[in-house]
Parts: C-alpha cells; structure tokens; sequence
C-alpha cells in the first residue's frame, strides 16, 4: 500500500517557508478569504490577485489602466476598505459584480498565507464549500501541507475545523495510507467530533458547523460587526465544485 503525507498548520509561522517547497499546499481561511476566492471565481471572475498591503492593491488598480475590468475586494477588521469595490464577504462576489473581471484581493489573513506557501510546488484554495472538489484533487498527491491562516496571528477553530474536514475526506477516500502529523489527526478529530453532534441533534453538518463557528474567534469577529450570515454562506459543505490554484509565476489564482 502506498503511503504519503499528510500534515497540517495551525499557522503560517508553524512552518518555515521552504519547509512547503516540493510539496501541495492547501491554504484555508475559511472566514473568509478562501471562500470568498473560491465564490468569486465560480461567479466567473477571471481571476483572483492576491495583495498583502492596501496600497499594492490600490496602486496595481491605477496602472492596470482598465479600472472597470478590476473588481478591488477587501478588508481590514473585517471590514470594507475605504475606495474598495467590495468587501470580504462571500455574499458580495455575485456574477453581476465580478463576471468577466480580475479581483484584487487584499485581507488581514488569508493573503499572506499564500504569500508564505509561494515556494510550494502547488498551491490549492481550500474551503467548506469547495471541500470535495479539493479532496478529489489531492488523491494522488504524495505530500499535502494544510496551512491554516489563523486570526490576526492566532490560532482559530474555523480554519482548523475546515482543516479537520479536508483530513477526513482524504483519509476516508484514499486507496493509500496518509502519514498524518499530530496536528491532522487532531484537527481530524475535531471534524469528526461535530459530525457526531450534528447527527445526535439531527441536524445536517453545514447547519452544526455554522452553529459553531459562532464560538470561533473569527467567527465572533464576524458576529460583532454584524456580518454573522458570513457564517452560514461559510458553512455551505461542498455549495460550489471549484479548485482554485495559485500560479506563483503569474501571482493570480485561477481556476485551471
């Protein structure tokens, strides 16, 4: 039987950089960058820039010199930047704003965690909502490294949980046998643990899991600033079938 690697972050800077080269990453931020990548691109955006600093973004908006072509989405505290198109909500990034048009993505988390994983030999969007898709994509790979981007520096539930779920799927599915690390089985324990309490309380996972973001820092983040259906749309298991992938050379995530 074949075997292959399975390993899971619960932040950027639990892995050295270099440490992902050769390697398939899985960047998750699941409130709410990876989902917002992955509805925007299914909405038929062309593709997905990713900024780390507002200005970059900004700046790469006025040189482009097709601004109507350009959809600038972000936050900061969770928030819509000021000047900025849209947001970081998922609910946002419709065919009527994004069909036919690049998106220049800027967030406090989920861009930087794929700036960090850059030397990888392929870098995959992960969510809920395209859990599946994901899976299906990395059944042959012989190393996957589930990077997590955490919130604002910390540890969060919700990239963990979506991180737990990715595990599961893989571990049940595959015709080999994946070499977990201690933080995939854990987070693969966590999945597995709600799945229980949605079936003991006769609700469906998607419906369980969004009940438990709440409790989650970037959930609670979500929550205070009134923005609590980001939860729900998060929470969608497998709602969209898209594998969004960074092309590094080209710095844009597409849907290859």
């Amino acid at each position: 039987m074949s075997q292959s690697n399975l390993n899971v972050y619960r932040l950027p800077q639990h892995v050295a950089a270099e440490e992902l080269a050769g390697g398939t990453v899985v960047v998750i931020d699941l409130l709410r960058a990876s989902t917002t990548i992955c509805q925007a691109l299914a909405s038929g955006a062309t593709d997905v820039v990713p900024f780390l600093e507002v200005a970059d973004a900004l700046a790469a908006a006025v040189a482009a010199n097709d601004r109507a072509g350009i959809v600038l989405g972000g936050e900061r505290g969770g928030l819509r930047i000021d000047a900025f198109d849209l947001g970081n909500s998922p609910a946002e990034y419709t065919p009527a704003a994004v069909r036919a048009r690049r998106v220049f993505l800027t967030t406090t988390n989920g861009t930087r965690a794929l700036d960090h994983a850059r030397l990888a030999d392929r870098i995959v969007v992960g969510a809920i909502v395209n859990l599946s898709a994901v899976a299906a994509s990395l059944r042959d790979a012989k190393r996957v490294e589930i990077v997590c981007a955490g919130t604002a520096g910390r540890e969060s539930r919700d990239d963990l949980l979506a991180a737990g779920a990715l595990v599961d799927a893989l571990a049940t599915t595959a015709t080999g046998k994946w070499n977990m690390n201690a933080p995939a089985e854990a987070a693969r324990f966590e999945w597995r643990a709600l799945a229980a309490a949605a079936k003991a309380g006769k609700r469906p996972p998607s419906e369980q899991l969004a009940m438990e973001l709440r409790n989650t820092p970037g959930g609670r983040n979500l929550v205070d600033i009134g923005m609590e259906e980001d939860l729900v749309a998060c929470a969608a298991i497998d709602a969209l079938g898209v594998v969004p992938v960074l092309d590094v050379a080209a710095w844009r995530v597409t849907l290859p």
